[in-house]
């Protein structure tokens, strides 16, 4: 038990920084969509919609586009590869002829599952090849990620989640980011649930204090795929 909670409280303690940049004494917001589209029983489909914004419902920050294609090695073993598009406003004030970012990610990421006791334990690892696009200026950046998160449920219905998020960059600058997150999480369906928590995004010279808003929505498509009887 030791040995498995072991990451979990290395993450929790890396320490904050207190720089102040733009923005970050706002409490700003993240609404969220996550699918996994069944699609066989080996294979389904990850899709992913996220806004991110400085305050709570404006002075937009962010925008993620993210599918992939998993590979279901067995029921606690996920294999994925998939491409994001991700635009960001980098400014909290607006700014005339500001160009925001673009990126174009591709990743990969390998998912592990376990259960202690009541506890639900997921172990996500994940490779990152990042193209950006500044207007006039371009550039490439990998990075690593890796996440463990803790589910325990507390009812059929409800559910507390937690989890640290710790990103590397693979060039300079090794410490990239460092998220961590708690929620209470409702169940609305079998394969349906929202959830609404707090995030405390740490960066080398920043901390950001956000809201999540997550849906999350898990249909059973194979029917779709399957061949109709004549």
């Amino acid at each position: 038990m030791i040995k498995k909670l072991a990451p979990l409280f290395i993450l929790f303690g890396l320490s904050t920084i207190n720089a102040q940049q733009p923005g970050e004494d706002e409490l700003g917001a993240w609404y969220m969509y996550f699918g996994m589209n069944k699609v066989s029983e080996r294979f389904s489909l990850h899709t992913e919609a996220q806004f991110r914004y400085y305050e709570p419902t404006s002075n937009f920050n962010q925008m993620l586009l993210r599918t992939g294609l998993n590979y279901h090695i067995n029921p606690n073993a996920i294999a994925t590869a998939g491409y994001a598009y991700i635009q960001t406003d980098t400014s909290f004030e607006d700014i005339m002829d500001q160009v925001d970012s673009r990126e174009h990610r591709i990743f990969e990421q390998f998912i592990l599952r376990d259960k202690v006791w009541e506890f639900l334990f997921e172990h996500r690892y994940r490779l990152e090849q990042r193209f950006f696009d500044f207007g006039d200026v371009t550039d490439t950046q990998h990075r690593a990620r890796y996440r463990i998160q803790m589910t325990l449920p507390l009812t059929n219905t409800f559910f507390l989640n937690f989890y640290d998020e710790l990103f590397i960059n693979l060039q300079d600058n090794l410490f990239d980011q460092n998220r961590l997150y708690g929620a209470i999480g409702v169940n609305i369906t079998e394969n349906s649930s929202v959830q609404l928590g707090y995030l405390r995004n740490q960066f080398a010279n920043a901390v950001y204090d956000r809201l999540q808003f997550a849906v999350f929505y898990n249909p059973d498509l194979r029917g779709l795929f399957s061949k109709k009887k004549p």
